[in-house]
């Protein structure tokens, strides 16, 4: 069976964007391979949090997980500091990376922009994510649009470090679903959706309530002219809300835009299919959040299993390197 990992920050309840965007594909592909799924917590010390609020969101973002339709007995979910070989194995690849890739990344150009100071996590947090996927000897990645180009450098160490050192890391290759894989802001359609937008319309929780979602896609942006038409450049907040329509009931964003003569019937649409979509998530959450103790059980036995698959690849990464081999 092919080894199949994918991670997520702790960002704590996740929102439509993450479940259409890769969790509903993680649930519908883990019996597809030996899946492991991680919450990777250490890239999200790349940002100012809380330590509390970082110990919260990681156990929420693991029941929004679960939540989701990730199940114990069929994948391998984890917390990625709980297993320390992902660590070791950066600094391997931080000696195989240069620094003017990382500083070419997009995301570090982004983030770092207008800032007087900026974390050096921010610039190796690619590197991290390539020892969270080559640690596993991982062949298929499911990621985001927006991780393409971090994949991609994954894929360019492996390599690099294979023709360096001899045959140690399987060469990963990107999984992106064909529809929902970029889920836009309701109130900013030309940015991704995500907990850190100026208004809380522009993001649907997985938890929010039927009234919360029917409110905000009523009050999602839309575009100049009442044409409801498909086309991301010209008409963003229509495109997006085609979008979330075709990832909930299925059929292309295109196909479904003909059969629309108004916004507000649009809308009405989206919302009913969101509030059915989520329905059976937001029960399940409410469970495991009465239970935490199971969902703390659940993580213990993922990174037991996880350290045990990345143990053998990072040794045969430190004797690839020429690391004298760890006495028992």
């Amino acid at each position: 069976m092919a080894r199949i990992f994918s991670g997520i920050q702790p960002s704590g309840t996740l929102h439509v964007g993450n479940y259409l965007g890769a969790v509903r594909q993680w649930a519908a592909t883990q019996a597809d391979g030996d899946a492991l799924y991680c919450i990777v917590d250490l890239h999200a010390l790349t940002l100012d949090i809380a330590p509390d609020e970082l110990r919260a969101r990681t156990l929420d973002t693991a029941i929004g997980l679960l939540g989701a339709g990730l199940d114990p007995d069929v994948c391998t979910l984890f917390v990625q500091s709980h297993v320390p070989e992902h660590t070791e194995l950066t600094w391997l690849l931080e000696c195989t990376a240069s620094y003017g890739e990382l500083r070419r990344m997009t995301q570090f150009k982004e983030k770092g922009a207008g800032q007087e100071s900026v974390r050096a996590g921010l610039l190796t947090y690619p590197v991290l994510m390539a020892a969270d996927i080559l640690v596993y000897d991982a062949e298929h990645v499911p990621v985001g649009d927006d991780q393409r180009q971090h994949l991609e450098l994954a894929r360019t160490l492996a390599a690099r470090f294979n023709t360096r050192y001899g045959d140690t890391f399987v060469v990963p290759e990107a999984v992106i679903p064909a529809i929902g894989a970029r889920v836009m802001d309701l109130q900013q359609p030309t940015r991704k959706m995500s907990k850190s937008t100026a208004t809380p319309l522009g993001t649907i929780a997985m938890t929010d309530p039927p009234e919360e979602i029917v409110r905000k896609v009523r009050k999602a942006v839309t575009d100049v002219g009442n044409d409801v038409a498909y086309d991301p450049d010209t008409k963003p907040g229509i495109s997006n809300l085609l979008e979330l329509l075709a990832a909930a009931t299925g059929g292309s964003p295109a196909q479904l835009a003909a059969g629309y003569s108004s916004y507000g019937q649009l809308k009405n649409d989206v919302a009913d299919a969101l509030v059915e979509l989520l329905a059976p998530v937001r029960r399940r959450i409410a469970e495991l959040e009465a239970d935490p103790g199971t969902v703390h059980a659940i993580l213990d036995k993922g990174s037991h299993k996880a350290h045990g698959l990345a143990t053998p690849v990072l040794d045969r990464a430190r004797a690839a390197v020429g690391l004298t081999a760890r006495r028992p």
